[in-house]
This record gives structure tokens, C-alpha cells and sequence, in this order.
């Protein structure tokens, strides 16, 4: 028996997928009973209480100076910043995507340019944005959409591309136009390639708008942990770096599952 072959039940798979999540807290939980043995006072390492004391402080406790309950008003400005800034990547994307992928002369003009544009550091970019821009929003989801749109762009071109040439040829026997053969055969195909790419790009998102709102913000959840790093404040900076991989792990899961629903067909072709 090979284990190339083998493949574990539902069970066993649930088990395995919780196993690193479980060895990871395990790990945490001793290191932090050490250190705290040693000094009571370590901040490297709290203990979970103190986890869950300062997680109640920041999402059930109204903040004195604001009054306004700190982890969710975080987190609703930087959702804010980064779904404006992937909304507009992805209308950019799609349009600028196809044709590129369907017209050879817009191939030809834009697809070494946006190869260009997707090599360049967006972080690179932060301090002339801020410049350009000023130190409000708009900088903020230009980089996200200067470090997202130019990828997923390459990808939906690629995509397109990628579709068989006896498809266009059907349609253009059948009478259809270049903006018919567009939204008829290759918009549907592209469509659930769109959402897997937005799902790629979760990550490098994350990281764009962290990075903007730790270096000019006065709210969110990149500016929360850079504003309590200087107090060694690990309490809050663990639970808002799980908070913000929880929400970008549903926001995954979400757009998956929007994938299947619309697009049954594409989890067949995934799986073949």
C-alpha cells in the first residue's frame, strides 16, 4: 500500500486539521507557565487569563476617552478601509483582465506594463502616496489596490488566455461580436477564477493595510498593535493578531463557499 493512495475518513481529517492548532496552544500555554514561574511580571508571555482580561476590556468595556468599545470600532474601520480597497481591485481587475486576455492589441499595450507595475514593493510606495495623497483614506486603499489589482489582473489575462480557441471560434460562427463573445463565453469562465484570486490576495491585503495604519492612522487594527507595542502590551497584541487572522480565515471560507454556489460547475473542474 502506497500513501500517495491513502486517504484518511472524516474523522481522522477533523482530528489532523485541529492537531497543529492544539500543539500550538499547548506549546504557548507551558512556555507562558515557565516564564511566568520565573517572573510574575513577564510580559513576553501572559497567561490566558490575561488574554481574556484584556480581550473583555477592549470588546465589553467602553473606552474612557472615547467611549466607544475599542476592538469593534478597530475593526469596522479597517474592514471599511480593506473592502474598499479589494472592491475596487477587483472591478480593475476584471475589466482591465479580460481584455487583455481577449484583445491582442490591448496585449500588447498593457501586459508588459502591469507585469512592471505587479514587481514593484507596494510598501515601497506607502511614503509617496502619503505625500501625493495625504495621510487619509484614500492613501490607505490606494495601496491595498496597488498591491493587489496588478496581480489579480495577470491572473485573470491568464485565465482567459487559457480558454479553449474553439469556443471563441463557435461563437463568432454563430454571429457574435467581440462584446458578446465577452460577456457570453468568456465572462462566465473568468468569473469564479475572480473569486478564487480575491482569495489569494486576502493576505497581501491584510499585510498592505496593517502596514498603512500602523505608520499614519488613529484607528484600526494595524494601528492598535503598533500603538501598544511600545508598552510590550503582548495581552492585546496576540488576541488582535488571532482577531485578525480569524476574520481574514472566514472571509475565506465565505468566498469559497460564494464560489460553489454560483459556480457549481467550477468545484468539478477543480476536482478533475
Amino acid at each position: 500500500m502506497r500513501w500517495i493512495n491513502t486517504r484518511p475518513s472524516r474523522g481522522a481529517q477533523f482530528a489532523l486539521m485541529l492537531l497543529p492548532f492544539v500543539l500550538l496552544a499547548l506549546a504557548y500555554a507551558f512556555g507562558s507557565a515557565a516564564r511566568l514561574a520565573e517572573n510574575a511580571n513577564d510580559k513576553l508571555l501572559p497567561s490566558l487569563a490575561g488574554f481574556a482580561d484584556a480581550i473583555n476590556r477592549l470588546a465589553f468595556v467602553a473606552d474612557q476617552r472615547t467611549g466607544e468599545f475599542l476592538l469593534w470600532s478597530d475593526t469596522g474601520a479597517s474592514l471599511i478601509r480593506l473592502l474598499s480597497g479589494l472592491g475596487i481591485s477587483t472591478a480593475i481587475a476584471l475589466a482591465v483582465g479580460m481584455l487583455i486576455g481577449m484583445l491582442p492589441y490591448l496585449r500588447a499595450l498593457l501586459a508588459p506594463f502591469v507585469a512592471a507595475i505587479s514587481m514593484v514593493p507596494p510598501l515601497a510606495l506607502l511614503p509617496i502616496l502619503f505625500i501625493v495623497m495625504g495621510l487619509g483614506e484614500t492613501s490607505k486603499i490606494a495601496l491595498i489596490v496597488i498591491g493587489v489589482a496588478p496581480t489579480m489582473i495577470r491572473d485573470l489575462a491568464l485565465k482567459a488566455l487559457e480558454l479553449p480557441r474553439e469556443q471563441i471560434v463557435k461563437a463568432e460562427t454563430l454571429g457574435g461580436s467581440s462584446w458578446q463573445i465577452g460577456l457570453r463565453v468568456v465572462l462566465p469562465q473568468v468569473l469564479p477564477r475572480l473569486i478564487t484570486c480575491l482569495r489569494l490576495q486576502l493576505g497581501p491585503a491584510w499585510l498592505f493595510l496593517i502596514a498603512a495604519e500602523a505608520i499614519s492612522s488613529d484607528s484600526g487594527l494595524g494601528y492598535r498593535i503598533f500603538l501598544v507595542r511600545r508598552y510590550l502590551s503582548m495581552d492585546i497584541i496576540f488576541p488582535y493578531v488571532v482577531w485578525i487572522t480569524l476574520l481574514a480565515v472566514v472571509m475565506n471560507a465565505l468566498l469559497d463557499r460564494l464560489r460553489i454556489a454560483v459556480f457549481p460547475w467550477s468545484e468539478l473542474e477543480k476536482q478533475a
